[in-house]
């Protein structure tokens, strides 16, 4: 695990299972329609019981699919959080899409959300970096910076960023090590 800094509020780096993590809530890599899925997302709704699955889909028919960029929080249900924060992240396409600052928001709307739910630790995953394709020496800087940025402001006090394997652990590493 490698920890940095910010204004007395920490960021830390690590290998392991997202649904383990020690805090307060935890981010899922969701799609638009909270439906669930595979990797991460499908992890999280397999582990939280059926209730999150519902609750989400409940969510999407009063409110319409959440926008890529975009955050809803739910109960953590079976979970031991309080919390999941459901982010949705851009499906890479080239850069084309203005997927950079999608992905930003992605993170910063989930910052704040913890925030404004009085949310001091949460856990990430690398949002958009499975299945939507986002390639990680892109989508790892963007993710770092906007997590160092939300630790500087105060919004959390811990922010874990939790990498399932090791390949994805020592890449985002080697880039955390050239940004911090």
């Amino acid at each position: 695990m490698h920890t940095w800094t910010f204004s007395g509020n920490t960021l830390h780096l690590e290998q392991g299972n997202l649904i383990h993590a020690e805090t307060q809530a935890i981010v899922n890599a969701a799609n638009s329609r909270l439906a669930g899925g595979g990797g991460v997302d499908g992890a999280i709704q397999r582990a939280a019981g059926p209730r999150l699955l519902l609750t989400g889909q409940d969510m999407v028919r009063l409110h319409g699919p959440v926008s890529p960029g975009d955050a809803v929080i739910t109960p953590a249900f079976d979970l031991p959080h309080d919390y999941v924060i459901h982010a949705v992240g851009p499906i890479w396409n080239n850069g084309t899409d203005n997927e950079p600052r999608l992905l930003e928001s992605a993170y910063a709307a989930s910052i704040l959300l913890a925030y404004g739910h009085g949310i001091a630790s949460l856990a990430f995953p690398a949002i958009s970096c499975g299945a939507y394709g986002y390639p990680v020496e892109l989508a790892a800087p963007i993710a770092l910076r906007t997590l160092a940025e939300g630790l500087e402001e105060g919004l959390v006090q811990t922010v874990k960023m939790v990498l399932h394997d090791q390949k994805a652990f020592l890449q985002w590493q080697r880039i955390a090590d050239e940004i911090f």
